[in-house]
C-alpha cells in the first residue's frame, strides 16, 4: 500500500518505490510530490509484485547497493522509514521509539527468487550452504551410524539420484583440518564443529553435503591425536581414503615433515594389496562402469606456512611435484595407488588463512572426470559398508606393527596356527565367503594335534592332489557288508579316483604300510576351531551297536501300541477299586501334560488318580488304604495333606484287600525286572563307550545339547553328530547325511551345523 498518503488516504496500492523520500508511493502520490521542483529529479523505481523495500538505516554514500543493503523487515508509521531487524533493535528497542507502531512486510517466494536474481555469484553460493549441517558417519569404533542407503541421504540432505564425488581430509591433530574444510566449502560457516580446546573435537567420521560443488565433504579425527585404540581409528582412516575421489592432506608446518609421506606411502601400498579387490567386488555388485585403474583418488597436499618459503620456491624451474616425488623416493615410499599428487601452500603473513587458491586446485580436479567419475549416494554407501563388514574386529596388541602407518596386520585374519604359530594371509572376515585360512610358510608336524592327511599318489602323480582318509568299509559296500569285509580284511582307504587303493589285512602276511606304498603324507596347519586330521575313523564297533540298536528300535516301534494295550488292560485288572483305569487317564491331573504313546502313567495310592513321573515322585505311608507302613508313591497333593486322614469304611477296606494283594504282587515283580535291565545297562554303557569313534565325546562329559543347551535326562536321550562328534538332543540332529571324511558312505546322523555346510562333510 502507498506509504505516503499524500493524494490518497493511504488505501491505494504502491507502484514506485522513491529511494530519497524513503517510501513506497501510489501513481497519485508520485505525481503530485514529484511535481514540485526539489522533489523532480528524485530516483524512483517501478515496484514488481511481492516487492520489499531496502533498509533506509542502511543506506550507503551511493544509494542502495544491492547485496550490502539488507531488505526491510518492518516500517515505522512515525518515523516513516523502513527498518531491517539489526536496525530495529539498534534504533527503536529503547525509550519511546518502541511504542512506535509497525508495519510488518512478509516475505513471499516470489521476493526471494527476486532477491537472488540481485545476489552476485558468491551470495548466491553462500546462501545454498546456509542450512548444511554435519552427521556422523562413522564412530570411532568403526561402526557406521547410518542405517542404510535412504538413511544416508536422508542426512546428506541431497537427491537420491544427484552424481556426487567425495572429498576428505586428512592430516595431523591440531592442524585445522575442519577448519579448512569450513572455509573451503562452506564459507566460514562452522559446519564441522571446531575448539580452542586441547582434546580433538573430531572424533570418528563426519560427513555433509556441499551443494555448491555437489560432493560429500568427510572429515576425520586426526593422526598422532591421544586415542585408545589407535589402531582401529587409523584403519579407519584407510577406509575414508578408500571411498574417497580427492584426498585433501592439510599440514600446518613450517617444512613438510616426513610424517606425510610415509603416511601417503603406506596408504598407497595397503590400498593396492587389501582394498583394490574388494573395490572391484563392490565396483561390480553396483554396477559402476569404472576401470580399476581409476579407482584411487587424486591428492592434494595443502601445506600452510608462516615463517619459510613455500616448496619450490627456491627452485622456479622445478615444479613442486616433482620435488615431493623425490621425497617420495629418497624414503622408499611409492604412491601408486593415487590418481595424481598436487602440492598448493599458502603463507600466512598475518591471519586469516588464504583458502581461495585451494578452493580453486579442488574445483579443477572436481571438475576433471577422466580418472574417477561422480556416482550416487547409495553406491558410496555401499563401498564404505562393504569395507567396513570385511576389514573389522579388534586388532591385538602383540600384532601391532609401529614401523609402518597401515600395517598388514590391521586387514588380515588374526588366526595363527596352532602346531607352527604361522598367521593367516586372507582378509578378515574371509570365512563368511567360505574360504579356507591360508598361510605362506609350510607347517611342521605336532603329535598333539596329529596334523597329517594323506594324498593319493597316483592322483598326484597326474597333477592332482585328492585326500584320502583310513575308515572300515567302501562307499560302494552295503553297512552289513562292509562290516563282514572289515571283520576279514580290515580297514580301507578309497580315493574317489582309483576305488580302494589298500586294505590292511588283505593278505595273511606281509601286508604293507599304506605311506610306503599308495598315499603320500602332508603336513597341514591347525587353525582354531578345526579338528585333528588322521583321528581313527574306525566305526565298525558303533555301526554294528547302531545296526542292532536300529534293528531294536524298530521292532519297539512296531510293538509299541499293542503292548501298551495289553500292559494297560493288565494293569486295570489288578488295580485296586478306587484307582482311575488307564484307558481314562489321558493327561496329568496336576500339570495336565498329555500322555504320549510312551509315556509311564502313575497313579497316586492315596487319590488313585493318573499323574506324570514329575508329578508324583514323592512317598508316604498310606495306611488307610491297606498299604500298610511302608512308603508308597503319591502325588504332590496328597503329600502336602498327609496329616488329612481319608474317611475310609470298613466295607470299602474289605472290597480292596484282595485287588491290593494283586497290585502287591504286580509291582514286586516289575521291580525286580527293572533291578535286572538296570544291572543290563551298566556293562550296556561300557561298551557303547569302547565303540565310540575317537572323535566323538564322551557320554559322561555330554551334560547338554550342544546346540539348544537342554540339560539330558532319562528322557532326553543323548545323540552323537557323526561329523562333528559333538551331543544333541534329537530335535538338532534329525538329518541324515553321508559323513566320508570320517568315514560314514551312507546317511547317517548330523547336526544343524554340519548339514548347513556346502560340499562333502
Amino acid at each position: 500500500m502507498c506509504q505516503e498518503s499524500y493524494a490518497c488516504s493511504g488505501t491505494d496500492e504502491a507502484v514506485f518505490e522513491c529511494d530519497e523520500c524513503c517510501s513506497l508511493q501510489c501513481l497519485r502520490c508520485e505525481e503530485e510530490l514529484h511535481r514540485q521542483e526539489r522533489l523532480r529529479n528524485h530516483e524512483r523505481i517501478r515496484l514488481k509484485p511481492g516487492h520489499i523495500p531496502y533498509c533506509d538505516p542502511c543506506k550507503g554514500p551511493n544509494g542502495h547497493l544491492p547485496g550490502v543493503r539488507q531488505r526491510a523487515a518492518v516500517r515505522c508509521q512515525t518515523c516513516k522509514i523502513n527498518l531491517c531487524l539489526e536496525c530495529q533493535k539498534r534504533t527503536h528497542s529503547g525509550g519511546n521509539k518502541r511504542r512506535h507502531p509497525v508495519t510488518v512486510y512478509h516475505v513471499t517466494k516470489i521476493q526471494e527468487l527476486l532477491e537472488e536474481e540481485e545476489m552476485d555469484e558468491d551470495t548466491k553460493r553462500k546462501k545454498m550452504t546456509e542450512k548444511v549441517v554435519s552427521f556422523l558417519l562413522v564412530d570411532e569404533n568403526e561402526e557406521i551410524q547410518v542405517t542404510n542407503e535412504e538413511d544416508f541421504i536422508r542426512k546428506l540432505d541431497c537427491k537420491p539420484d544427484q552424481h556426487l564425488k567425495v572429498v576428505s581430509i586428512f592430516g595431523n591433530t591440531g592442524d585445522g583440518k575442519s577448519h579448512t574444510l569450513n572455509h573451503t566449502f562452506f564459507y566460514g560457516r562452522e559446519v564441522f564443529k571446531t575448539s580452542p580446546a586441547q582434546e580433538s573435537c573430531t572424533v570418528g567420521v563426519w560427513a555433509a553435503y556441499d551443494p555448491v560443488h555437489k560432493v560429500a565433504v568427510i572429515d576425520t579425527e586426526g593422526l598422532l591425536g591421544a586415542t585408545v585404540n589407535i589402531s582401529q581409528r587409523t584403519r579407519l582412516l584407510l577406509k575414508v581414503l578408500a571411498i574417497s575421489d580427492l584426498v585433501i592432506y592439510r599440514t600446518h608446518a613450517d617444512r613438510l615433515h616426513n610424517d606425510l609421506f610415509k603416511f601417503l606411502g603406506d596408504a598407497s601400498e595397503a590400498y593396492l594389496k587389501h582394498f583394490t579387490k574388494e573395490l572391484k567386488a563392490t565396483t561390480a555388485r553396483c554396477g559402476l562402469d569404472v576401470p580399476l585403474s581409476t579407482l584411487g583418488p587424486a591428492v592434494i597436499i595443502f601445506h600452510e606456512t608462516v615463517h619459510t618459503q613455500l616448496l619450490g620456491s627456491d627452485h622456479p624451474s622445478e615444479v613442486p611435484e616433482k620435488l615431493i616425488q623425490d621425497r617420495f623416493r629418497k624414503l622408499g615410499r611409492f604412491p601408486e595407488a593415487f590418481s595424481s599428487i598436487h602440492y598448493k601452500g599458502t603463507r600466512t603473513y598475518n591471519p586469516p588463512t588464504d583458502f581461495s587458491g585451494l578452493r580453486r586446485a579442488l574445483e579443477q580436479q572436481l571438475e576433471n572426470n577422466t580418472t574417477r567419475s561422480p556416482r550416487h549416494p547409495g553406491v558410496i554407501f555401499k563401498a564404505l559398508k562393504a569395507l567396513s563388514d570385511r576389514f573389522s574386529g579388534d586388532i591385538p596388541d602383540d600384532q601391532m606393527a609401529h614401523s609402518s602407518f597401515f600395517p598388514d596386520e590391521y586387514f588380515t585374519c588374526s588366526c595363527l596356527c596352532l602346531s607352527c604359530g604361522a598367521g593367516c594371509k586372507n582378509s578378515m572376515n574371509h570365512g563368511k565367503e567360505g574360504v579356507p585360512h591360508e598361510a605362506k610358510s609350510r607347517c611342521s608336524y605336532s603329535h598333539q594335534y596329529d596334523n597329517r592327511v594323506y594324498t593319493c599318489k597316483a592322483c598326484y602323480e597326474r597333477g592332482k592332489e585328492v585326500s584320502v582318509v583310513p575308515k572300515t568299509s567302501a562307499s560302494t559296500d552295503s553297512p552289513w557288508m562292509g562290516l563282514a569285509k572289515y571283520a576279514w580284511s580290515g580297514y580301507v582307504i578309497e580315493c574317489p579316483n582309483c576305488g580302494v587303493v589298500y586294505r590292511s589285512r588283505q593278505y595273511w602276511f606281509g601286508n604293507q604300510d599304506p605311506v610306503d606304498t599308495v598315499v603320500r603324507t602332508e603336513i597341514v596347519h591347525v587353525w582354531p576351531g578345526t579338528d585333528g586330521f588322521l583321528k581313527d575313523n574306525n566305526n565298525a564297533a558303533q555301526r554294528l551297536l547302531d545296526g542292532m540298536n536300529f534293528m531294536a528300535q524298530s521292532v519297539s516301534e512296531l510293538s509299541l501300541g499293542p503292548t501298551k494295550a495289553v500292559t494297560s488292560w493288565l494293569t486295570d485288572q489288578i488295580a485296586p477299586a478306587y484307582w482311575r483305569p488307564n484307558s481314562q487317564i489321558l493327561n496329568c491331573n496336576k500339570c495336565a501334560t498329555s500322555f504320549k504313546d510312551n509315556d509311564t502313567k502313575h497313579h497316586c495310592r492315596a487319590c488313585g488318580e493318573g499323574f506324570c513321573d514329575s508329578c508324583s515322585s514323592k512317598t508316604r505311608p498310606v495306611p488307610e488304604r491297606g498299604w500298610g507302613p511302608a512308603p508308597v508313591r503319591v502325588c504332590d497333593n496328597c503329600y502336602e495333606a498327609r496329616n488329612v486322614q481319608l474317611d475310609v469304611t470298613e466295607a470299602q477296606a474289605d472290597d480292596e484287600g484282595g485287588t491290593l494283594i494283586a497290585r502287591k504282587v504286580g509291582e514286586a515283580v516289575q521291580n525286580t525286572l527293572g533291578a535286572v535291565v538296570t544291572a543290563i545297562d551298566i556293562p550296556l554303557g561300557l561298551v557303547k563307550d569302547a565303540a565310540r569313534p575317537a572323535y566323538w565325546v564322551p557320554d559322561h562329559e555330554i551334560l547338554h545339547c550342544h546346540n539348544c543347551r537342554k540339560e539330558f535326562s532319562i528322557k532326553l536321550s543323548k545323540h552323537h553328530c557323526r561329523a562333528c562328534g559333538q551331543g544333541f538332543c534329537d530335535e538338532c540332529s534329525h538329518d541324515r547325511r553321508a559323513v566320508p571324511s570320517r568315514g560314514w558312505d551312507h546317511p547317517v546322523r548330523v547336526c544343524f551345523n554340519c548339514n548347513k555346510k556346502p560340499g562333502d562333510l
